[in-house]
Formats: C-alpha cells, sequence, structure tokens
C-alpha cells in the first residue's frame, strides 16, 4: 500500500462470502492499524433504488454510483472495501478505470455451495433474504448466477476459492496482498 489509500472490490455470486469476509478483512486490516470502510450495495441499493427493479438500466446506474462513492472515499483519505456482487464485468471495470489504487478480488464458490449458505444465512446485510429460493420458486427472475450471467473477472489480483478457503484464511490472503 505504501501510504496509499485504496479500495478493493470482493466480487462473487451471491453467497460466495463477500460480507463475511469484508468483515473479517476490517477486522484484520483495523488490527493492524489501517482504518477502512466497507461500502455495501445493498445498503446503497436500499437508498438508491429503495424499490428495485434490478433491470439493466437500474443496475448500471446503481452500479455507477457505488464505483463513484468509492472513488469518492478514496481521494478523500479513506480506504474502502466494496462488498458487491458486480455481476457483469463491466460494472467493475468502470471502477478499475476511475478509482485509484484499486484491487479486484474475485470470490470463486460453486452455485450449489453458494445456494446452500444464502438459505442458512441469518445476517443478510441487507441484501433481500432467500434470493436463491425464490428465485427457483419463480418469484424472483434477475439472481446472479442463477437467472442471469455472473461474468468472472478476466484479470482479477487475487482468485479465492471460498468453497476450499475459510473465512480467516481468505481475509489473510487478501490481506497479506493489500500489504505487500
Amino acid at each position: 500500500m505504501k501510504n496509499k489509500n485504496f479500495a478493493v472490490w470482493l466480487t462473487g455470486i451471491p453467497g460466495s462470502g463477500k460480507s463475511v469476509i469484508s468483515e473479517a478483512l476490517k477486522k484484520l486490516l483495523n488490527n493492524n492499524g489501517i482504518d477502512i470502510y466497507i461500502l455495501r450495495m445493498d445498503e446503497v441499493r436500499n437508498y438508491v433504488t429503495p424499490d428495485p427493479k434490478y433491470s439493466d438500466e437500474e443496475r448500471q446506474l446503481i452500479y455507477n454510483a457505488f464505483a463513484y462513492m468509492a472513488k469518492l472515499l478514496v481521494e478523500h483519505g479513506v480506504n474502502v472495501i466494496m462488498d458487491a456482487t458486480g455481476n457483469l464485468r463491466k460494472y467493475r471495470e468502470l471502477a478499475l478505470k476511475i478509482i485509484p489504487n484499486f484491487f479486484q478480488i474475485y470470490l470463486k464458490c460453486p452455485l450449489d455451495v453458494a445456494i446452500k449458505r444464502e438459505t442458512n444465512r441469518k445476517d443478510t446485510k441487507k441484501a433481500p433474504e432467500n434470493i436463491y429460493k425464490k428465485a427457483l420458486e419463480g418469484k424472483a427472475e434477475t439472481v446472479p448466477g442463477l437467472q442471469i450471467e455472473y461474468e468472472e473477472p478476466l484479470h482479477p489480483d487475487l482468485i479465492i476459492n471460498t468453497n476450499k478457503t475459510g473465512i480467516e484464511e481468505s481475509a489473510e490472503k487478501i490481506f497479506s496482498m493489500l500489504v505487500t
């Protein structure tokens, strides 16, 4: 990091571990004297589009705003963990283009594992609940990785297979990448 503020986007399908790894990474960074803010897409969405439709146009607008918020935070001295699916590469590429000192971490997870995790999740961090269940019952139509495409990053700074790597170990891998 060398005294530069940064943004790190944890991307992956719903249930891949973004929120829990974000929390563990924040704790690890804080314990090492690095202040950081977790910017969660689901919290942002609740304010920007309180009755979301999850259309392509709405997603584009919300991800533009999300990337811009992270950019402003970094430029004003705040380190940021971006906790968001970002199902299309163009959303993440915008962040790469406009945010100085940007890192993209791909939390790779098989769909069946993500579905099981999401079903058992107690604290959704403002994310919609039971999205996979609703999708499989025909009550939701735009779940990334299931009904709409999740485009894997082409050149992430780090890939973590979260079905094989625990929360703390995942956070430590990201921490090591950031501080070296």
